[in-house]
C-alpha cells in the first residue's frame, strides 16, 4: 500500500518535484540506506513513465538519476571509508541483516571495481556496495569509474523501461525485475569471457 501511494504521489506531482524525486532517491538510496524501504529504480522508471507521457524529456530523467546515484554513492563511499562498519550497521537497524553487509563484503573483494558496476544492479548490494568499498579504501578513482559508468547505464535501462512499459505501472514493475535480472546475467557473461579470454592467453603464454 505504500508502495503505490508513493507511486501515484510522483506521477501525480509537478514535473520539477517529479525530477527532484528522480534525482534524491537514487541519491540518498546508498548514503542513508533508503534503498531498503523504496529502491531507487522505482523512482527512475517512473521516471520514463512522466517522459512517455510527455512531461519531460528522457534525457532529462536519465541525466537526473545518473548524478544522483553517482553523487549518492560518493557520499556513501566516504561515509564506510571514515566510519565502517558500526554506522552502517547502526543507520539501518532492522532494515540490514549482517548477512547483507558479509555478502557485499565479500562481493567487493572477491569482484573490486567490477563488483561496483555490477552491485548497482541489484538493490541490496547497490544500498551496501558504496559503503563496503569504502571501508575497504578502495582508490576513490577506481571506485568513480566504475560506480559512474554503472550508475549511467543503470539510469539509462530503468529510465527506458518506464518510457517503454508506459502509464501500467504493473507492466513496469515485472518489466523492471527481469531486466534487472538479464542485465546482471550478461554482465556476469561477459566477466566470465573476459576472464577464460586472459587465462587462455596466459596458458598459450606458458606453453610458448
Amino acid at each position: 500500500m505504500l508502495m503505490t501511494s508513493l507511486v501515484h504521489h510522483i506521477l501525480n506531482v509537478p514535473v520539477w518535484l517529479a525530477i527532484l524525486v528522480v534525482f534524491l532517491l537514487p541519491a540518498l538510496e546508498s548514503s542513508v540506506f533508503v534503498g531498503f524501504i523504496f529502491p531507487g529504480e522505482t523512482a527512475v522508471v517512473l521516471g520514463g513513465v512522466l517522459s512517455f507521457e510527455h512531461k519531460v524529456a528522457l534525457w532529462v530523467v536519465i541525466v537526473a538519476a545518473s548524478l544522483g546515484a553517482i553523487l549518492g554513492d560518493s557520499v556513501g563511499y566516504y561515509v564506510g571509508r571514515r566510519w565502517g562498519h558500526r554506522l552502517i550497521e547502526r543507520a539501518g537497524g532492522r532494515f540490514i541483516k549482517r548477512s547483507q553487509v558479509d555478502k557485499a563484503v565479500s562481493f567487493v573483494a572477491k569482484r573490486g571495481g567490477p563488483g561496483v558496476f555490477v552491485g548497482r544492479f541489484t538493490t541490496a548490494l547497490r544500498v551496501l556496495v558504496p559503503g563496503i568499498a569504502g571501508m575497504a579504501e578502495m582508490r576513490y578513482r577506481t571506485f568513480l569509474t566504475f560506480n559512474a559508468s554503472g550508475g549511467i547505464a543503470w539510469s539509462i535501462v530503468f529510465a527506458t523501461i518506464g518510457y517503454v512499459a508506459g502509464n501500467s505501472f504493473a507492466s513496469v514493475e515485472k518489466q523492471a525485475s527481469t531486466a534487472g535480472l538479464v542485465v546482471i546475467g550478461a554482465i556476469v557473461a561477459v566477466l566470465l569471457l573476459f576472464g577464460l579470454y586472459r587465462y587462455l592467453r596466459e596458458f598459450r603464454r606458458e606453453r610458448a
